[in-house]
């Protein structure tokens, strides 16, 4: 019959357990990622993860029982949430653990980034100080929900899906960074060969805002920056 210290601390491990159980699926993983990005409805992550809307909530319901997500409710929509920055930390602490480890994941991730290289890491605080001075405008190509959530200080918002129609707003001659969710994200990279192809001198900023936030930079929200 196991002790009592055992059973005690077989008990701690249960609940730590619980939170990588919570995490043991590819869709958990992902809709973690996009609410790292912004609070959304189940429709909306439905969509984004491209899973049912039933499936979808089952999911959720697991997130939210291992603490790490929470919801509200407004009229007929309930909406998730992030129960805090750590829980970014902690995913983008796992995702730098398995780029370490596993050497399948950056094939997978060329993949999914049809062929092009990783972008490489900026510095946060120089970027935003050439940002400030206009030496350079970054540009934040996610969906305007997600850039009202939070976003790199002084960065511009033009949703991938608008950039071509919206060229005329960026000058020629300045040098253009490009960010999207993180590195598995393809919004960055395909607006920067829009803007190459257009004759904008861009590169692909790598961080997203979790991975922006992870290494404690400052993150600006529309209340912020509005007049």
């Amino acid at each position: 019959m196991p002790s009592a210290h055992r059973r005690h601390k077989d008990a701690v491990y249960d609940q730590l357990a619980r939170v990588s159980k919570a995490l043991a699926s590819p869709k958990r993983l992902e809709l973690i990622d996009l609410l790292c990005q912004a609070p959304r409805t189940v429709e909306a992550l439905a969509d984004q993860a491209e899973l049912g809307v039933s499936n979808t909530s089952q999911h959720l319901k697991l997130l939210r029982e291992a603490g790490l997500v929470e919801s509200s409710k407004q009229g007929l929509y309930v909406t998730y949430r992030l129960t805090g920055d750590d829980v970014a930390r902690f995913v983008v602490g796992m995702h730098g653990l398995a780029r370490t480890h596993l050497a399948e994941l950056p094939v997978a991730v060329r993949r999914v980034l049809g062929g092009r290289r990783p972008a490489e890491p900026v510095d946060g605080p120089e970027l935003v100080a050439r940002v400030r001075s206009g030496a350079v405008i970054v540009l934040d190509v996610r969906p305007p929900e997600e850039y009202r959530a939070g976003h790199v200080p002084g960065a511009r918002s033009i949703p991938l899906t608008e950039l071509e129609a919206r060229l005329s707003e960026l000058p020629p001659g300045v040098p253009i960074a490009a960010y999207c969710r993180g590195p598995y994200c393809v919004y960055a990279a395909d607006a920067v060969e829009l803007l190459q192809r257009h004759g904008y001198a861009a590169t692909r900023i790598d961080q997203g805002v979790a991975e922006w936030r992870s290494h404690g930079w400052p993150i600006e929200t529309c209340e912020e920056t509005s007049p």
